[in-house]
């Protein structure tokens, strides 16, 4: 037992700990997301309006935690670009999500979103009229080979073929957006800085989101809910929201962008291992083989990354707010 004590204390230095913690956070979104439709959440909107409420305040606190008396002054033009930023990649792209995730496992939207790097290149290529290395064509390839089998798999074994089809849309729907996303966080997370921005993006999509489930007429039915589905928000806000965010900028400062990043490939294995023991989903070989994949493509997709396009700065960070969606 002393033994251990060491060890936690010297991977809660080096920020191995806070990023297996960051991965383990994002994965346990999708978990949340289909305990709290079986548990009563009629609608998808409703859901992550719970979600959003409680992670408004969490977002207040993390804007607070990154002030700075030397920040540069927020402009006209940089309040508009926060917005668009939260209306594509917090609100759009996790209302998407949560579509899906009313028709489809949670092993098959992890294995969607997890290619949304490949068509951050696709995007970035458009825009600078440059098409990518035949290095990254190829992991591309693999990453929507392992997809495909994904997808056939689950289509195969569900008696709802269209239900599984029309979720996997709205899940890939999720990833264009949050790319768009992606894209637009590059341009302005230098001048605003990564936490600053995740907490006015954070708060500026909480409103949009409480906007619209207010503009449903649905706003009382909420107070109906079973309290299951208020603590399911309550935890997807603290555990897959905020927390993770703050965790994964803990390990990115002491780790580097790129060992941090690593060590959050991980998340798509948690969502496997957390879907079977907490949803009872079955894992097959063909979801394995899949899964791996699409992790090896997107792996090989990183050393190519920043020769093809102009990756952000502090990407790893800004990738971590995917926990919204």
């Amino acid at each position: 037992m002393s033994a251990f004590f060491p060890f936690w204390t010297r991977i809660s230095r080096d920020g191995r700990l806070y990023a297996v913690l960051s991965a383990a956070g994002f994965a346990l979104k999708a978990i949340f997301v289909k305990l709290g439709y079986a548990a009563g959440a009629q609608d998808a909107i409703s859901l992550l309006a719970l979600r959003m409420g409680f992670a408004l305040p969490l977002f207040l606190l993390l804007w607070f935690m990154s002030r700075d008396p030397g920040q540069t002054r927020l402009t006209l033009a940089d309040c508009g670009r926060i917005w668009i930023l939260a209306l594509l990649g917090y609100y759009l792209s996790s209302l998407f999500d949560f579509y899906g995730l009313q028709t489809i496992s949670s092993n098959l939207e992890r294995v969607i979103l997890y290619v949304y790097p490949t068509l951050v290149l696709v995007f970035q290529a458009l825009l600078l009229r440059r098409w990518p290395q035949r290095t990254t064509v190829q992991a591309m390839l693999i990453c929507y080979a392992g997809l495909l089998i994904a997808f056939i798999h689950d289509l195969l074994q569900s008696a709802y073929g269209h239900e599984v089809v029309t979720g996997s849309l709205w899940v890939f729907a999720s990833a264009v957006t949050y790319a768009m996303y992606y894209i637009g966080t590059g341009q302005v997370v230098q001048r605003i800085g990564s936490m600053r921005l995740t907490g006015l993006a954070g708060c500026a999509s909480c409103v949009l989101v409480l906007l619209h489930f207010v503009g449903t007429g649905q706003s009382a039915t909420v107070l109906q809910l079973p309290a299951a589905v208020w603590g399911y928000g309550a935890l997807m806000a603290l555990f897959s929201t905020a927390l993770p965010v703050y965790w994964m900028a803990l390990a990115i400062r002491q780790l580097g962008a790129t060992q941090a990043a690593a060590i959050g490939s991980l998340g798509p294995v948690l969502t496997l291992f957390a879907s079977w023991l907490m949803l009872g989903e079955a894992v097959s070989l063909w979801q394995i083989a899949g899964l791996a994949l699409v992790i090896l493509g997107v792996a090989r997709l990183k050393p190519k990354q920043n020769a093809d396009v102009d990756v952000a700065p502090d990407s790893s960070v800004v990738s971590a707010v995917k926990s919204v969606t």
